[in-house]
């Protein structure tokens, strides 16, 4: 049995993740602690004791879900489970870095301040309300790209997640996204939503943040990960770390394709996938695009005890 760990992005931080993990495991709380030293701030506080609007901010989320994620992998770690019983690793968008940083790709210091930066970056990116994104639920990727590229006139509106046969994620110019969401509605959707995000993420706009992504990542000392990372923005994996350096940047404007990464791991004989972190949301996503595919989420003391149990 080959098996996968995949790690989630941002909309999964919740106000106390995370604490049971550092109260049991002295590996998880160390990560809390090394994250805050290289943020110059009590993160951990935040995640902890913080108030929800704080934590949903790009710049503190994408973090704050590594840091969790990152716990969870030290936990695991520390019953005898380590990266090497993966055969891949994958992430869902700053899930990329997690990966990364599980697999020793990156230190743990330097993916909390590259996504510190990357948070900001896609934040100061288009100004406040000028930027939208819409979940298209019940068609399949081809048509929301379709329907995309209609509603776009002029404007950026992109398929930006295609995260299972069903939910294709929309992201560009509020106008445009809106006539999307029309659009898809008229062509059969079964819903179409505009989501609570900050910012249009995973399309043209968010260009100027992949400039300032292109100059952090130049700077910080990237090696082979001890197993493959699945890129989102290839949907293969790659262990090259200039490549994965290119792809990094590239991913900030380009679409995440977690369907196709899913599909693809499943090609290569992986029959189960542990979701490492907060929530539970990709394991859904995996549910949906590969019923064979066995999925375990590993969030909490009791997920470690049980993942170790086997």
């Amino acid at each position: 049995m080959s098996t996968a760990f995949v790690f989630p992005g941002q909309g999964a931080q919740t106000i106390g993740m995370g604490r049971d993990l550092a109260e049991a495991y002295p590996e998880a709380k160390a990560v809390f602690e090394e994250v805050d030293e290289a943020l110059g701030e009590a993160l951990s506080a935040l995640i902890w004791e913080g108030a929800a609007e704080d934590l949903v901010l790009t710049r503190n989320a994408q973090p704050a879900l590594m840091a969790m994620s990152m716990a969870a992998m030290r936990a695991l770690e520390a019953e005898g489970i380590g990266i090497d019983r993966a055969s891949f690793v994958a992430g869902h968008s700053l899930g990329e870095y997690s990966a990364l940083a599980a697999a020793g790709a990156l230190t743990l210091g330097d993916t909390a301040k590259l996504l510190r930066l990357r948070g900001q970056a896609m934040q100061e990116a288009v100004p406040v309300g000028k930027g939208a994104m819409a979940a298209l639920l019940g068609l399949d990727f081809e048509a929301a790209r379709a329907v995309a590229e209609e509603a776009s006139q002029g404007e950026v509106c992109q398929a930006a997640n295609d995260n299972d046969p069903g939910q294709v994620v929309v992201s560009g110019t509020k106008a445009a996204v809106e006539r999307a969401v029309e659009l898809a509605k008229a062509k059969g959707a079964k819903r179409a939503l505009l989501l609570p995000v900050s910012a249009p993420f995973h399309c043209a706009l968010m260009a100027p943040a992949a400039e300032k992504m292109a100059a952090a990542l130049e700077e910080v000392e990237i090696i082979a990960p001890k197993v493959p990372v699945v890129a989102n923005v290839s949907a293969e994996a790659v262990s090259d770390p200039a490549q994965i350096r290119a792809l990094l940047v590239e991913q900030v404007t380009g679409s995440v394709r977690w369907r196709e990464s899913v599909v693809w791991m499943a090609g290569q004989g992986v029959t189960e996938i542990w979701e490492i972190g907060a929530g539970k949301a990709l394991s859904g996503m995996i549910r949906r695009i590969d019923r064979s595919v066995a999925t375990r989420a590993v969030g909490t003391p009791d997920d470690v005890k049980a993942a170790a149990a086997g």
